[in-house]
């Protein structure tokens, strides 16, 4: 049977540079077992989403980090990109809302170069997980045990390396919402 998402609202926190199919593929994927999902962003107005390093479209954001409530969220999903995450980690409110969700025991989904923003927030420290190779170094430093595998989950966090993971991570991200508070 299914996982079925009905009644579940998750966060995606993003910032221009995501990397778009990381965004689109897992809010697809949660939409489709039913979550309502809203797009979180450092400033008001509209993201601008990149294929690699290419330019493309632009998604509306729904509320920005400082006025976004972490508890009216049942999960948080942080897809990648080389800037999105870069971006993100240099806003206090992003960084505070990522962290409200780790302290809360919610699900987290984060796939690419994400982890930095976890990083950030202080998150990482005792906990398995995967990135895209580069960041490799930085987890490790921040007290992390790195593995490069296409999906680790860990109490509740769902990572993945690339795009080529999605599958599985969206598949293992619904799961772990579906359960919920780890």
């Amino acid at each position: 049977m299914a996982t079925t998402l009905q009644g579940k609202r998750v966060a995606f926190l993003a910032a221009d540079g995501v990397e778009e199919v990381e965004y689109t593929q897992p809010r697809e994927a949660v939409e489709a077992a039913g979550a309502t999902v809203e797009l979180v962003s450092v400033q008001p107005g509209e993201i601008r989403a990149f294929n690699h390093l290419d330019k493309s479209r632009t998604y509306a954001v729904d509320v920005t980090a400082d006025k976004a409530d972490p508890d009216s969220y049942d999960a948080l999903v942080l897809p990648g990109g080389v800037a999105n995450p870069d971006f993100l980690r240099t806003d206090s409110d992003a960084v505070d809302f990522v962290r409200a969700f780790f302290t809360a025991g919610k699900p987290v989904g984060a796939i690419c170069h994400a982890p930095w923003t976890m990083i950030e927030a202080g998150v990482v420290r005792g906990r398995t997980l995967t990135s895209w190779p580069s960041l490799r170094t930085d987890l490790t430093n921040a007290g992390a045990t790195w593995v490069d595998t296409e999906c680790q989950v860990d109490n509740g966090l769902v990572t993945s390396r690339k795009p080529d993971d999605l599958p599985a991570f969206c598949a293992k991200l619904v799961e772990e919402i579906g359960e919920g508070r780890h």
